[in-house]
């Protein structure tokens, strides 16, 4: 067994996020550390934190003139190849700068660097580019939902599988035949966290550090497998939280010669990696919920019940933004906790949206569609903008399923995509989604799932030779 320690002592009282809300505080506490660079970072279309040490001049200057980053974070994909379909950027244009504004309030802890005195900051596009900036495609739909009178919450749950490799084990390996930390099925074990204590202490010392708390994190089904909740949040913090979550857990486990996959499904013998969404909403006028009503059917207000109505109808239309990738369709199969249909229903997990009723702090809507491979930034706007749609078209609801999804006949229009390629098609012809989130983005975004699925086009799969290479 790999020994996990963590790599710095926790520090006795970790910087928390808001804590810094201008630039002359951020640059006060290089001062106060000592620091001479810190490490700032935009989340490209894939979810990836793109990045880079800049020093103590440099960052005073960006504070207040933002600094250029390479447009091509936009216009190529996660293996840094350059799409050949997009607009916004390309040999065309030739890939200039883009400005990035840097943004104080996201300052926290980077514990792995600089003698654990290290900070990181996140920072959005500005200009053209924020059109098509993940992060700002979420603050927009949240800006949507402050004019309409609500502030918005969320928390996500990933699950996520360690492997004892690494980035050279798995490239020799030609990713077959890896060795997860943990052999069998021991879901929710105290058996394998207690054997592997060390891993999970790290983890949550990290995460303390981070700023990034965790609620909760046990085994899930399957070799190696693990699930972590994160705490409830304001939604664009917590779709902050998620990116760097992701980010970090793969840090940790290659620091300790171990990888991490947050990859929608990684083998056809287990369950997929799921990435679920709660949300709730306030209002603004007395910070009461929008989402709880004692009287009414579940608990659930009217806004509520146009709101799931709304994340119910678009689903098929924005499953692209949630579900990213080719290997994201591998997951939505009959029998493996992920659904095919758009249904809804009131503590049903087979359904692609669950209610869970109860009390207005706990009143809340899951959106068990999304996958642990999709970028929290758009898989937040697509989850929280389709509500937001639903109350402002009042959509009329349709009745919440109940019993197993799999086994019934659901409404045609409300089967989910079942490849990337027409889910990107669904995107790029959708009203809503140009409504919401803007010609740019849905034009641009569109095309890089076209891409990607042009790019799994061109690959020969294990499958296809051992089905094929004889026998035909």
């Amino acid at each position: 067994m790999t020994q996990v320690t963590s790599s710095q002592a926790p520090l006795s009282s970790p910087l928390r996020v808001g804590a810094l809300t201008s630039g002359e505080e951020v640059l006060k506490l290089f001062d106060d550390r000592g620091l001479k660079y810190a490490k700032v970072g935009v989340f490209d279309i894939d979810g990836i934190l793109r990045g880079k040490l800049i020093n103590r001049d440099k960052f005073a200057s960006a504070l207040h003139k933002g600094f250029g980053f390479c447009d091509v974070i936009f216009g190529w994909d996660s293996d840094d190849q350059l799409y050949d379909n997009v607009t916004f950027t390309g040999w065309h244009t030739g890939y200039p700068d883009a400005n990035v504004r840097l943004l104080p309030e996201t300052t926290r802890e980077l514990p792995f660097e600089f003698d654990g005195q290290g900070i990181l900051v996140l920072g959005e596009m500005d200009g053209a580019a924020e059109q098509v900036c993940p992060r700002g495609c979420l603050r927009r739909v949240l800006d949507k939902a402050k004019a309409m009178g609500y502030e918005v919450s969320a928390s996500l749950e990933y699950e996520f599988f360690v492997f004892q490799e690494t980035p050279e084990s798995v490239r020799a390996k030609n990713y077959q035949d890896l060795s997860p930390i943990t052999p069998g099925n021991f879901g929710y074990s105290v058996l394998r966290n207690s054997v592997w204590s060390d891993f999970y202490e790290a983890l949550l010392d990290l995460t303390e550090q981070m700023d990034l708390p965790i609620e909760g994190i046990h085994t899930e089904t399957g070799p190696g497998v693990i699930e972590a909740a994160l705490r409830y949040g304001d939604a664009l913090q917590a779709a902050d939280r998620a990116a760097l979550f992701k980010t970090f857990v793969k840090v940790l486990a290659q620091r300790h010669d171990l990888m991490a996959t947050f990859m929608a499904k990684w083998s056809n013998k287990y369950p997929g990696q799921s990435g679920h969404i709660h949300i709730s909403m306030r209002k603004i006028s007395d910070g009461s919920s929008a989402f709880y009503e004692a009287d009414k059917p579940h608990q659930m207000s009217d806004e509520m019940t146009q709101f799931v109505s709304g994340q119910q109808q678009l689903m098929p239309q924005l499953l692209a933004m949630v579900s990213p990738t080719v290997n994201s369709y591998s997951r939505l199969i009959p029998g493996f906790w992920a659904p095919t249909h758009s249904a809804w229903g009131v503590e049903n997990r087979t359904t692609a949206l669950r209610v869970i009723s109860g009390s207005a702090s706990a009143q809340r809507v899951e959106y068990r569609v999304a996958a642990a491979d999709g970028n929290p930034y758009l898989a937040l706007a697509a989850a929280i903008g389709s509500g937001l749609w639903g109350i402002e078209h009042q959509v009329a609801p349709v009745e919440p399923l109940v019993g197993n999804a799999y086994e019934q006949t659901l409404p045609a229009q409300d089967r989910l995509p079942a490849t990337l390629w027409e889910a990107a098609q669904n995107l790029k012809g959708s009203a809503a989604a140009r409504e919401l989130f803007g010609d740019e983005f849905v034009d641009h975004y569109s095309a890089t799932r076209e891409w990607e699925e042009r790019e799994f086009r061109k690959a020969i799969t294990d499958w296809e030779l051992k089905r094929y290479f004889e026998i035909i």
